[in-house]
């Protein structure tokens, strides 16, 4: 009953955006699975450039998202995908939603951020990583973690929290960069051997970083930007990507064949590749796309590598896409959680 609450709420939500944009000539709704502290930076920046256009926004989780696209695939609600994991908008169901657009800005895009179809393009990305509580580890006297091997040693037996791959991004990331690194056999028995001494699987990426900080478990297994933010913050974390098999994730957002405003729409997206955008995803994103953007000095600070492309392994994002349920289902029924 819950649920079917929640549900409602939503659609109502969304009837009161489309009830608006009757009203505003100038309405877009844009799903996305963005985390909501930048989203509101971004409308700001974006509202700003663009004051004429009305921008309503519906956030969920990557897994959410991805299973709301498909239900609505009928009845599209949205004119806009924005910042969804690649991963997920290769999924031919979703593909053929999309209608190809060449947004400003595209064309300096390397070609590994765009498809070739112009159906989606990538201006952010973000990375896995851990964030260790430096007090919690040492009042338990537990050494720093610096492999996914590390994480599977007894020792730190519920110690650890991990995104669950069957709702968020990073934590399909994280297996799948492990599976394709290691091959099935091996990367699926190291992922069993991990889960000895997770604590619990959260639906959130960032959850387990915010988790870990806070000092109720050692270690959080998350993606860069927040092990960035908490260092920043002054929270008494180390950042450390594993040594092998660091998965990473882009960010695709695209037009809809369907979007009821496809003008506005279109200057929406070309918005976030513009050079306002790439300067504000610099505060809150480990991986930026677009040429020229600003380097991030929390990165810098925390550790991060100059030159991501020499630790990030090189996931096939393509397979990665084509054997999302079948491994999301392997992973429920092998881990039980």
């Amino acid at each position: 009953m819950q649920c079917m609450k929640k549900l409602s709420v939503v659609v109502a939500v969304i009837s009161l955006s489309y009830a608006q944009a009757a009203a505003h000539a100038g309405a877009i709704t844009v799903y996305t699975a963005l985390e909501e502290d930048e989203i509101a930076a971004y409308l700001k920046a974006a509202n700003a450039a663009m004051p004429d256009v009305k921008v309503n926004v519906l956030r969920l989780s990557t897994g959410d998202l991805g299973a709301r696209l498909i239900a609505e695939a009928a009845n599209p609600q949205q004119d806009v995908i924005w910042g969804f994991a690649v991963s997920n908008m290769l999924d031919p169901r979703l593909q053929s939603l999309l209608e190809p657009y060449a947004a400003k800005g595209i064309d300096a895009l390397p070609a590994q951020y765009k498809s070739p179809d112009n159906k989606w393009f990538a201006a952010t990305g973000y990375v896995a990583a851990f964030c260790v509580n430096t007090d919690r580890l040492k009042s338990k006297n537990l050494p720093m973690p610096t492999s996914w091997e590390d994480l599977a040693k007894p020792v730190y037996k519920g110690e650890i929290v991990i995104p669950s791959p069957a709702a968020s991004g990073t934590g399909y990331l994280q297996i799948v960069a492990l599976l394709q690194g290691l091959g099935n056999d091996k990367g699926w028995a190291l992922l069993k051997d991990l889960d000895k001494n997770v604590a619990q699987y959260t639906p959130s990426g960032s959850r387990p970083c915010k988790m870990a900080r806070a000092g109720e478990y050692a270690i959080g297994v998350s993606f860069a930007f927040p092990a960035m933010q908490s260092i920043e913050e002054g929270f008494p974390v180390k950042m450390v990507i594993p040594k092998q098999w660091v998965g990473y994730e882009l960010e695709a957002s695209g037009l809809m064949k369907t979007a009821k405003n496809p003008a506005d729409a279109k200057r929406f997206l070309d918005w976030t590749l513009s050079a306002q955008a790439g300067g504000l995803y610099s505060k809150y994103k480990e991986l930026v796309t677009i040429p020229g953007a600003a380097p991030n000095k929390a990165a810098e600070a925390a550790g991060l590598p100059k030159d991501l492309t020499a630790v990030l392994y090189p996931v096939d994002f393509q397979k990665s896409a084509a054997q999302r349920d079948a491994t999301i289902k392997t992973w429920q029924d092998t881990i039980k959680r």
